[in-house]
């Protein structure tokens, strides 16, 4: 196959993993606010698309990572050639799909590894692969960055309530007004996703380019390379991931304005922390991690273990069932240009069996703030309740 069509189905394939990265991960940063009622479903999937479109061009670091760390290219190294990335994309997207699908929120990142990794190690053998690299910048923080954003949020949900409590009565004052908090926090939590999780893409097709020396070993992303994950990953937030915002947002435990700022907070700090080492860690894992240490802070509310348990063990998948079909994938590969075509129908036949059978459940947008409404944690506005003070009013008259 012509080298320049490799590379443009490479990039095209780049783009739309993150394009679905953005879709999967909207719920790390809005996945509370639109629990608690701080923001309506469509505003803050708006506001999160337009602050990771922003912090997408703030930091390079986990990009350099990717590119010119995890997979070995160029000079003393294995050169990847880019029907490996392309078959490492295959496993990335498809693993992406389904656990979108049962609104599992999985790494989209350690999925992209995973599929390199898998298509790699086949393609060109162990050594194309620095493990230390894996170990030190993918493994420890995806190990290390829940917990820690977890106990952060945990603590900062105790403050928050100690704060909060009036020393006369014990209860709470104000606390409603930590909603107002979370458009800021959220915020925060979108424009950190930027910075770390459209850099991966940035990697990929970068280490592509410098595959085909079209771009100089070591060098980081183009800004033409920059602007179009930029955008995939902000328009790939803006429709929704609503399967996985439902469990976010309500699946784990009830959340109420005081635990959605610390959770935020706590998902804020540790990935621009992360960002800022070259740490290409999973943002839905320190998210995940972060709700659930603001449910343990608050008390009397829980945490739903069996929900928290689907989704560890879809964090524990997720690495090798990428890498799993990335290899196959690249077995595929190495049959020639029949072998590309045979990845890619299969790539798209799976894409569109799973966008039939979601659409025969859908979860929209209303779907989540019924579900919300429903839920024993969900916090009520002062014009809401207003609200159904009348209707009681009406029912009793």
């Amino acid at each position: 196959m012509d080298l320049t069509l490799i590379v443009v189905l490479v990039i095209v394939l780049a783009l739309f993993f993150d394009f679905t990265n953005g879709f999967h991960d909207t719920a790390n940063a809005m996945a509370t606010p639109i629990a608690t009622g701080a923001l309506k479903p469509r505003m803050a999937v708006a506001l999160a698309a337009v602050l990771n479109l922003v912090g997408a061009f703030l930091s390079t670091e986990v990009a350099r990572t990717i590119s010119g760390g995890l997979i070995r290219e160029g000079d003393g190294g294995i050169q990847i050639t880019p029907e490996m990335i392309f078959a490492g994309l295959i496993g990335a997207v498809c693993w992406n799909m389904v656990t979108w699908l049962f609104g599992l929120p999985s790494s989209s990142s350690h999925a992209l590894f995973g599929g390199l990794i898998g298509a790699a190690v086949v393609g060109a053998g162990l050594g194309s692969v620095d493990f230390t690299v894996l170990v030190s910048k993918v493994v420890l923080p995806a190990l290390v960055a829940p917990i820690v954003a977890g106990v952060v949020a945990f603590v900062a949900t105790r403050l928050a309530y100690a704060i909060t409590r009036d020393p006369a009565t014990g209860r709470g004052l104000g606390r409603g007004n930590f909603r107002y908090a979370q458009i800021f926090s959220s915020s925060l939590v979108a424009l950190a996703h930027g910075t770390n999780d459209a850099q991966k893409t940035m990697g990929v097709i970068t280490l592509t380019l410098i595959a085909t020396g079209a771009q100089a070993v070591g060098t980081g992303p183009e800004f033409w390379v920059i602007a179009a994950c930029a955008l995939a990953i902000a328009l790939g937030t803006y429709t929704g991931g609503w399967r996985i915002i439902k469990t976010m947002g309500t699946g784990l435990t009830d959340i109420k304005p005081a635990q959605g700022f610390a959770a935020e907070t706590s998902t804020a700090a540790t990935i621009l922390a992360s960002s800022h080492l070259g740490f290409a860690l999973s943002t839905t894992q320190v998210a995940s991690g972060s709700v659930i240490g603001s449910g343990l802070g608050r008390k009397g509310a829980s945490v739903r273990w069996r929900t928290a348990g689907r989704i560890a063990l879809g964090w524990l998948l997720t690495l090798p069932a990428a890498a799993a079909v990335g290899a196959v994938a690249a077995l595929l590969v190495s049959i020639g240009p029949v072998g590309i075509i045979i990845d890619a129908v299969l790539g798209l036949a799976v894409i569109v069996a799973i966008f039939v059978i979601s659409s025969r459940d859908k979860v929209t947008s209303g779907t989540v703030v019924s579900e919300v409404d429903a839920a024993v944690g969900a916090v009520r506005t002062p014009k809401a309740t207003r609200k159904n003070r009348k209707k009681k009013r009406q029912a009793a008259e």
